[in-house]
């Protein structure tokens, strides 16, 4: 499989680009490599794909975040995907007005047919501990999304009636306009693009064809995903207005702050706090880790703010890749009170370190009287 380009080169912008530029960009690289002006270009179909699919992430706040910290494996099962250019059509139709060219979606090949517009998506959140991050789990999430009326049947027409068809698009939903070579396909002003028109309305939907509904979904969150990251629950967000698919929903995850762990990406930081004997004489300590208790020797001469790093006991990969490690920060913590014989050992310990100065500390000492002496000759 080839390897995917940088979005931003494929549109070519900047990282800091905001929206306006990042979506003026698109409109003129859809106009160049649209396959009715790139007869002779077999290629033209999947360059189209391949800059709506920049397009998709980079106008998407939250994608646009994942992808610039992680490209293109922060996307995940998020990436885009394009079967044709009607689906294209249907991501980024609006924007144009409808369509950028009619003849591309619909309006040379085989005549204009009716949109069926998908539903819209819904999102809901989900909050998890640290260990349910780790291990994955089913949790049950509730939200609201828009169904099918009851009292119509979806139809959005009062019962004993029906839905009538546009006369002004012909219950297509959409009428075209030439602009030169191009013809603009555009939401019919009539009908504002369904296709009919609703003479008596559905006293319950007001005509919308749904009604708003509170639901339960058990959603199950793999085992390794981070504070933000969503999932996506695919077939339940709200029902198509007109017979199309339903949209998705999707999952925002909270992780809590832990206790003991904080996490940086794949890895987990544990500060442990050790004795100062413990420091200079080594140790054998059981640390904590999310798979239970661990052994680990602090070697002699252990310094504060020294780390240790226990492999594979981090956070799983989402995506099925290594886990991550346990990174164990050392910190020497000095009491604040001492009792008798405490006191006593510790004032003996000075006097031996008075006699036996160490390495460092005598360096330091030689470069502070250095430091002094031209004050003093001075004098």
């Amino acid at each position: 499989m080839a390897e995917k380009r940088d979005y931003y080169e494929l549109l070519g912008v900047s990282k800091d680009a905001g929206k306006p530029e990042i979506d003026k960009a698109y409109r003129r690289l859809a106009i160049k490599y649209h396959p009715d002006s790139n007869r002779n270009d077999e290629n033209a179909v999947e360059q189209f794909k391949e800059i709506s699919e920049a397009y998709e992430v980079l106008n998407d706040p939250d994608k646009r975040a994942r992808y610039d910290q992680y490209g293109h494996a922060g996307l995940g099962g998020g990436a885009p995907q394009f079967n044709d250019v009607e689906d294209i059509f249907e991501a980024f139709g609006d924007m144009f007005g409808g369509s950028v060219f009619g003849d591309m979606f619909g309006g040379g090949r085989g005549g204009r047919r009716k949109r069926v517009r998908r539903g819209g998506d819904v999102r809901c959140d989900v909050t998890l501990t640290l260990e349910e991050a780790a291990s994955g789990v089913r949790k049950e999430v509730k939200f609201r999304r828009r169904v099918a009326c009851t009292g119509c049947d979806g139809s959005g027409a009062a019962k004993g009636s029906e839905p009538q068809p546009c006369v002004a698009c012909g219950g297509v939903g959409q009428v075209i306009q030439s602009a030169g070579i191009l013809r603009v396909q555009t939401s019919c002003p009539h009908c504002g693009g369904a296709g009919k028109v609703i003479r008596d309305p559905c006293q319950t939907c007001r005509g919308q064809g749904l009604e708003e509904r509170r639901v339960s979904l058990d959603v199950d969150i793999p085992g390794g995903v981070d504070d933000g990251m969503r999932v996506r629950i695919t077939g339940e967000g709200e029902a198509s207005p007109d017979g199309g698919p339903p949209g998705d929903a999707y999952c925002f995850v909270k992780v809590i702050e832990h206790a003991l762990f904080q996490r940086d990406g794949a890895n987990l930081i544990l500060q442990l706090p050790i004795g100062y004997s413990q420091a200079v004489l080594g140790a054998e300590l059981d640390v904590p880790t999310l798979d239970g208790r661990e052994s680990l020797t602090i070697q002699k001469g252990t310094r504060s703010g020294e780390v240790y790093r226990l492999r594979g006991r981090g956070m799983p990969d989402p995506r099925g890749g290594r886990r991550g490690d346990l990174l164990v920060q050392t910190f020497i913590e000095v009491p604040k009170k001492v009792n008798e014989k405490q006191e006593k050992l510790l004032r003996q310990l000075a006097e031996l370190d008075e006699e036996h100065v160490m390495p460092e500390r005598k360096s330091f000492l030689e470069k502070i009287k250095t430091f002094f002496e031209p004050e003093e000759s001075d004098a």
